[in-house]
């Protein structure tokens, strides 16, 4: 059975249910009167459960209302070849999926040719992006310090590479303010000197190529490659072979067109240059 980005969700979230408890798996296994070998599989999203299934782990640990209904929700469709998400839970279940994901990552790729990446925006810079669709007041703290918190993905030990398109759009497009952006920009020059990024700019002048379609992220771990896109109302992991490969061809395209890592590093640190000289 292939494993899944849903899948593998549901499997951590009965994971953590069970060790929130306290219970070995064994222990957990005799419990439920089932073998330990496939509540491993479970856990581990080799094998998926059927959703009464999960609904026999989460009642024997007690665990009910909306937590409930959201993780046995994850059992519909685990091993579908798209995992959408539409609905508020959904979404977030997907934004856990994805710093999972980032986590256990050897290398990330993201095209993102409107806005600068989620992975390499400031906190100004995210704020006013929430500030701007409306999220409310109250809860922009909290959001946007778990945003900051993927950062960990590649700055901590032993971090996976990271390729990042940036659209030369993106650079120019003023959020929230030109001090913000000035500020993006510095940072986004720091990041640029770490060994494990590398940005690439995609010059306005380019012509089409595939990131004009949209977003989107390449995650690979070990042989497991995944895609991510993300829309203002809803998020999409594709898995299977065929759709990723699409998607890695389409990597390959925006590369033919994009400045190299040198002269993208000198784009960026130029233009951070001009706009703190108009300050």
């Amino acid at each position: 059975m292939v494993r899944t980005p849903k899948n593998q969700a549901l499997g951590k979230a009965l994971r953590q249910a069970r060790e929130e408890h306290g219970l070995t798996l064994r222990a957990f296994a005799k419990r439920l009167e089932r073998d330990p070998g496939v509540l491993s599989r479970w856990e581990t999203g080799d094998r998926t459960p059927r959703p009464e299934q999960v609904a026999q782990v989460l009642t024997s640990l007690s665990i009910n209302g909306e937590r409930y209904e959201e993780i046995v929700a994850l059992a519909y469709g685990a091993d579908d070849p798209n995992w959408v998400a539409t609905t508020l839970p959904a979404q977030r279940q997907q934004l856990e999926a994805v710093m999972d994901l980032e986590r256990r990552a050897t290398q990330i790729v993201e095209v993102s040719p409107l806005m600068i990446p989620g992975l390499l925006q400031t906190s100004d810079y995210i704020g006013a992006v929430m500030e701007g669709g409306g999220v409310p007041e109250s809860e922009i703290g909290a959001r946007t310090a778990h945003r900051i918190s993927r950062r960990e993905a590649i700055t901590g030990q032993r971090p996976p590479g990271l390729v990042a398109f940036i659209g030369e759009a993106a650079l120019h497009q003023v959020i929230g303010s030109r001090a913000v952006m000035r500020a993006q920009l510095q940072f986004l020059d720091r990041m640029a000197a770490r060994a494990n990024v590398e940005l690439r700019v995609v010059p306005l002048a380019s012509g089409w190529h595939p990131g004009l379609e949209g977003p989107f992220f390449l995650i690979r771990s070990g042989l497991d490659e995944v895609v991510h896109l993300e829309n203002r109302k809803s998020g999409l992991f594709l898995h299977e072979h065929a759709d990723v490969k699409i998607y890695r061809e389409a990597v390959g395209m925006v590369e033919s067109v994009s400045r190299n890592a040198h002269e993208s590093r000198s784009i960026i640190a130029d233009l951070a240059r001009r706009m703190e000289e108009r300050r």
